[in-house]
């Protein structure tokens, strides 16, 4: 897959009012339906190379919530390794795909489609991990529900769960100075993705598919140090950072950014 820096294409921005309404707007059925084309399953495992599940082992957890579950690359790879995995998902139609993949695979999904902030009203917490991938954190544009995203996320967590959350080198894409290698997260190599405009508070991705159609999505482009900071404040504690599955990077020559944290044991929040 191709990918360019920003341009300086302008468009306006319409504001959604919940996570729910952004994602069934922007993930609608003919976008979701090649979704696995733009991903390419067995290109993306062999790029992540067993990081999560190595990461997820190593903390001893057994119970995994996989918060955007997309069409289940994730929570497929979890529940092979042996995890105890819940998916959820905003979009109706990329939970319903989800749930195909697995049935493909002999692999019974346990889906729940919410807002993440409902989370704590329609599952029991308790969670050893939660994980939060494929860049889809962005997808909240406005802070008060990102605080309230990870206030429901630190609810669900037993005290020392672990926390994962991705998103792109939105530092890079707002510098100007983005140009992904192409080997993770999305590796069909028949669709193109650019940045198509880029600010501080809007990011617009253009995915160009080989019989000529597109289609765009935007997100809020979250700088890495923000989304730090977000987590701190959240009561997480122990953030670490990987640039491309490494602790060691160049923060200009990095696809995406993945930070793991963990609740701390001496408070919890009751997720009110």
């Amino acid at each position: 897959m191709s990918h360019s820096a920003s341009t300086q294409t302008i468009s306006e921005h319409t504001p959604r009012t919940t996570m729910l309404d952004d994602l069934e707007d922007q993930y609608e059925a003919s976008f979701v339906n090649r979704w696995d084309e733009l991903i390419n399953w067995e290109k993306r495992k062999q790029s992540e190379d067993g990081f999560f599940e190595t990461l997820l082992k190593s903390h001893g957890v057994r119970t995994v919530l996989d918060a955007a579950a997309g069409t289940g690359f994730h929570s497929i790879m979890f529940l092979q390794a042996g995890f105890d995995v819940i998916t959820v998902d905003g979009s109706k139609e990329m939970l319903q795909r989800a749930i195909e993949n697995g049935e493909a695979r002999g692999l019974p999904i346990q889906p729940v489609h919410a807002d993440w902030c409902e989370l704590p009203q329609k599952i029991k917490g308790g969670f050893d991990a939660i994980v939060c991938l494929g860049s889809s954190f962005p997808h909240l544009f406005q802070e008060s529900a990102r605080k309230s995203t990870l206030k429901a996320f630190h609810a669900l967590l037993r005290p020392g769960g672990t926390l994962i959350i991705d998103h792109r080198n939105f530092d890079a894409i707002r510098a100007q100075r983005y140009k992904s290698s192409g080997k993770y997260y999305y590796c069909g190599t028949a669709v193109s993705v650019c940045v198509d405009y880029a600010d501080s508070s809007l990011c617009r991705f253009k995915y160009n598919f080989p019989d000529g159609t597109s289609h765009k999505l935007e997100v809020y482009p979250i700088l890495k140090n923000e989304m730090r900071e977000l987590l701190t404040e959240a009561g997480f504690d122990s953030v670490r950072t990987y640039g491309d599955f490494r602790a060691d990077y160049d923060p200009f020559a990095t696809d995406f950014y993945i930070h793991v944290s963990h609740k701390q044991f001496q408070h919890s929040y009751s997720g009110e």
